[in-house]
């Protein structure tokens, strides 16, 4: 179901009021955040291309990267919800597809291939489509017409160039799978953070203050054992 053009700015702004916790309110989020600033002008920029004023769409599209240094192409597909986080050297393709509420960092690319069919044939889609719910890190390039399932996370600076499938974790260059959970036990949020990260924060900290203790004793029972 379509989204009208206020719906989905509300739904963008509110994504940068619910996700960075530097912002505490929508008029604080429309004044500062130049991620939003991008957005805005690409859901205008995107109407025009539909529109076919495309060299105006272009134009716009041009200008607003100048200003926010965020690069998106009017004619990408983006859903509601959107939120781009510091944003600067953030590039999005043409024929990128994006579902809903997905989060992306600085630096981000979701670039173009030279793409071909079985036969060798070019076709038109040349960049990613991203699923609902995807966090991407910051530099991190995934490129080419493949696809990244909803809710996954990919890491800063990981390269991506094959399909990832949904509720999955990869990192690196090439980028590969490290982690596979259930959707109920992941939270969304800007950083990315497991619901259950506290309980494993604290039995990392339980673990450490124990060989803590162990190395402090040891000394005591060396001089124990000289006298």
């Amino acid at each position: 179901m379509k989204q009208n053009f206020k719906s989905l700015i509300l739904s963008d702004l509110d994504s940068v009021c619910n996700r960075d916790p530097a912002t505490s309110s929508r008029f604080e989020a429309a004044l500062f955040s130049s991620g939003f600033h991008a957005i805005v002008c690409y859901r205008f920029c995107h109407w025009l291309w539909q529109k076919k004023w495309r060299l105006l769409a272009r134009f716009i599209s041009q200008t607003t990267r100048f200003f926010t240094g965020i690069e998106i192409h009017p004619g990408a597909q983006i859903g509601f919800g959107f939120f781009i986080d510091h944003g600067m050297g953030v590039v999005i393709g043409e024929t990128a597809e994006i579902g809903n509420n997905v989060t992306l960092y600085q630096n981000v690319t979701l670039g173009g291939t030279k793409a071909f069919d079985k036969n060798g044939k070019n076709f038109n889609k040349r960049h990613p489509t991203i699923g609902n719910n995807v966090i991407i890190g910051s530099g991190a390039q995934i490129l080419g017409p493949i696809t990244i399932g909803d809710d996954v996370k990919i890491g800063a600076n990981a390269v991506v160039v094959k399909d990832v499938p949904a509720l999955c974790t990869v990192v690196g260059i090439a980028a590969h799978q490290i982690e596979k959970s259930k959707k109920d036990t992941q939270t969304f949020s800007a950083y990315g953070v497991d619901r259950n990260a506290g309980n494993t924060l604290e039995e990392h900290i339980k673990m450490l203050e124990k060989r803590i203790k162990e190395l402090q004793n040891k000394p005591a029972s060396r001089k124990k054992n000289k006298n």
